[in-house]
């Protein structure tokens, strides 16, 4: 087989540039005749530098554009499903500022907030129309990509698309339940001898499972390549988004007094009541451009300059449930939202190799400056009706020309938040031996300005962010040992405080947030790179949150601890020929160990910590020979164990059951098309997620799905 490779690679490498079907011939033998497509062997963004996973000592997780081919993925939250140790929170709520998904890892809430390696705030759902590559990077990672954009348990980093040397592409069709319909097309094309531009598009419907709500969105990539010398290469990559939604408000449980409720069963008795109407919808257009330049400095060393400015924008209603703590009733408050998200991103990297005596190492020096602004001019919050979920009734106004009439004479006020950061970085990865090699790194990060919400400006901020990493390989390329020690901090926003009779009030500033993480494990290339495995340990302790002072309830100081621990095993193998397989286990443990007193969560687990438990599994077969060549058979499950969406000693527990999600696709391939027919929830499983509140999860849906290639 390799034999062949070389063989095609020495003949299709022979075209010139204009022979646009042979380099799709030289595509196609370079993609299938990798056995294990779902392993992505190197990343350019984990590390900041062209690393393979062998010699990274840093874990994560890449989901490749071949997972989400074979899932007929639709929706990011259901591609995140084979990464290990992920379990999402919230659904997207549209809200300024956060208004993305929330997802757990490693006990820590977070965001997707990466695009290309740079930061990028999307207020809406994401498309995974343009995705290339997810990487789910785990632990806290200040020290690359600084503490605006990185959770303590990692970050989600979306690879995109880009536009290549050739002309192809394909376009689809989808229908399914909950009169779902999606259209698809990905075309790329040279413009001139140097240039060559790739259009990815989507446009998307679909209602959702309860009774009232919906999701709607269009979206367009273009994408260019240039090649304006020998030396100097252009990517070019952009995004317009105008996504709408009608959400069902989320039903909080109250966090202040004894909880009401014991059991589940009163929420599943309204398992499809939305509590909400398709005329409270909220709108999230956005806009995103990265310009990228790569010079080649010499044999060894790369220059790299990259401009990125994102917005995004949030204009509609948004509404949610407050617990009366009667075990029945929750209150309504809603909003007419609007504000925007812009943030502007300039980095410049030099990326190469050196040597210092006998030692060469690759080395990665950075220089990153990020501005935010976040502009709120909404409504302020009214009390727009009671739910009884024993009833199943809703006293709510559920038009918007009358919720517009109620909330007319309300407002939050006009504010705006605005951020600057100044970061340098330099990491090194020492190849100490044949078999032995270290990375050290570091960061420097000044923060500037006034966090949203803040009572007060942070003048000036400075951090300093370590990440250290040894890697041993037994068996040189296919086995190795690893340990890091990695870092992640928050700027935290001032407060006002007072003393305990609420006099002298007063602007008080805090110091970052820090966290620290030590791992061990080992990674893994064996039996001709067919199975690929990471197994690890990791340790991770945050350090001077912030909590209520025992001694004066109108003052906050910092002290506050919480430790998280945890293993993680994942496998991406293709054992038989046709055969893939993702997989993967997480078990963390992670609590409260410093609180203030009455705090409520010393020695808690924190509700942002997700489900204790989490396995995923993908194995996909195709047929590569006889009368059934073409055909596909994929099959998925995803476990978490219970999940404590309230979990505090002064006012109780309540408990998210355990589920257990099936999903299947059946699809054949033809020469030049694809049919699939997609089943997500096969068992009609009632299940649900939450960070504080309890949300119905979707049941069973169905779909068929068309993709012409070309």
């Amino acid at each position: 087989m390799r034999k062949l490779l070389v063989a095609l690679l020495f003949i299709t490498g022979s075209a010139t540039a204009q022979d646009s079907t042979k380099k799709k011939v030289l595509n196609e033998v370079v993609v299938y005749g990798k056995k294990n497509i779902y392993k992505i062997d190197t990343s350019n963004t984990v590390a900041k530098m062209p690393l393979r996973d062998l010699d990274n000592p840093q874990v994560y997780n890449s989901i490749s554009k071949f997972i989400l081919k074979d899932q007929q993925i639709t929706n990011l939250q259901t591609a995140l499903n084979n990464a290990t140790g992920i379990s999402r929170l919230w659904e997207s709520t549209g809200r300024g500022g956060d208004g993305a998904e929330y997802y757990s890892m490693r006990g820590f809430a977070l965001q997707p907030t990466l695009l290309n390696g740079m930061p990028n705030i999307v207020n809406g759902t994401i498309d995974p129309i343009n995705i290339e590559t997810i990487e789910v990077i785990k632990g806290p990672s200040g020290t690359l990509y600084g503490g605006a954009v990185a959770s303590y348990g990692g970050l989600i980093n979306i690879v995109t698309k880009k536009a290549y040397e050739g002309f192809g592409g394909e376009i689809g069709f989808m229908t399914g339940t909950n009169n779902m319909n999606r259209f698809t097309a990905d075309i790329n094309a040279p413009i001139s001898q140097n240039v060559w531009a790739r259009v990815n598009a989507a446009y998307h419907y679909e209602n959702t499972f309860q009774d009232a709500g919906f999701r709607k969105s269009i979206y367009v990539a273009p994408s260019f390549k240039i090649n304006a010398n020998k030396k100097l290469t252009f990517l070019i990559n952009t995004e317009f988004r105008n996504g709408e939604s009608a959400n069902a408000p989320m039903i909080f449980l109250n966090r202040y007094n004894p909880l009401s409720f014991s059991s589940i069963d009163v929420f599943e008795k309204n398992y499809k009541k939305a509590f909400t109407t398709n005329s409270l919808s909220i709108k999230n257009p956005g806009f995103a451009i990265q310009a990228q330049a790569n010079y080649q400095l010499s044999k060894y060393w790369t220059s790299q300059t990259v401009v990125s400015s994102s917005n995004t924008k949030t204009d509609g209603y948004y509404h949610y449930l407050w617990d009366a703590s009667n075990g029945d009733q929750f209150t309504r408050y809603i909003s007419k939202r609007n504000g925007a998200t812009y943030t502007t991103d300039l980095q410049q990297n030099f990326i190469g190799k050196w040597e210092l005596g006998s030692v060469e190492s690759d080395l990665f020096i950075g220089f990153d400056y990020l501005q935010s602004n976040i502009e709120n001019n909404s409504t302020g919050w009214v009390a727009n009706g009671v739910v009884s979920l024993v009833n199943g009734t809703d006293g709510g106004i559920l038009t918007s020309q009358k919720v517009d009439n109620l909330v007319v004479n309300s407002s939050e006020g006009k504010s705006r938040a605005v951020t600057k950061i100044a970061a340098a970085y330099v990491s090194n990865l020492w190849h100490l031996t044949d078999k032995l090699s270290a990375m050290t790194s570091l960061r420097i990060d000044n923060f500037k300005g006034l966090p949203l919400y803040a009572a007060g400006e942070i003048k000036s901020q400075t951090t300093l962010s370590p990440k250290l990493g040894l890697i041993y390989q037994p068996v040189k390329d296919k086995w190795s040992f690893f340990a890091n020690y990695m870092n992640g901090f928050t700027n935290l926003a001032p407060a006002t405080v007072s003393d305990v009779n609420g006099q002298n009030p007063t602007i008080k500033i805090f110091d970052p947030e820090h966290a620290n993480q030590w791992e061990v494990g080992t990674k893994a290339s064996l039996y001709k790179d067919r199975i690929a495995i990471t197994a690890s340990y990791y340790s991770i302790l945050v350090t001077n949150k912030t909590m209520t002072d025992p001694t004066n309830p109108n003052n906050t100081i910092q002290g506050g601890e919480v430790e998280s621990k945890g293993v993680e095993f994942s496998v991406t193998t293709n054992p038989i020929e046709g055969l893939s397989i993702v997989t993967g286990f997480s078990h963390n443990d992670s609590k409260v160990t410093k609180d203030a007193t009455d705090g409520g969560y010393l020695n808690m687990r924190p509700e942002e910590a997700g489900p204790t438990d989490l396995f995923n599994f993908w194995a996909n077969y195709k047929v590569g020979k006889g009368v059934l060549r073409g055909l596909s058979v994929g099959f998925g499950a995803n476990h978490a164990s219970k999940h404590y969406t309230l979990n505090r000693s002064n006012i109780g527990q309540f408990a998210l059951p355990e589920y257990t999600v099936l999903n299947s696709v059946l699809s054949y391939n033809g020469a030049n098309y694809t049919i699939s027919v997609k089943v997500d929830n096969l068992t009609n499983q009632k299940y649900y997620r939450g960070w504080s509140t309890v949300t119905p999860q979707a049941l069973r849906t169905a779909s068929l799905g068309f993709t012409y290639k070309f």
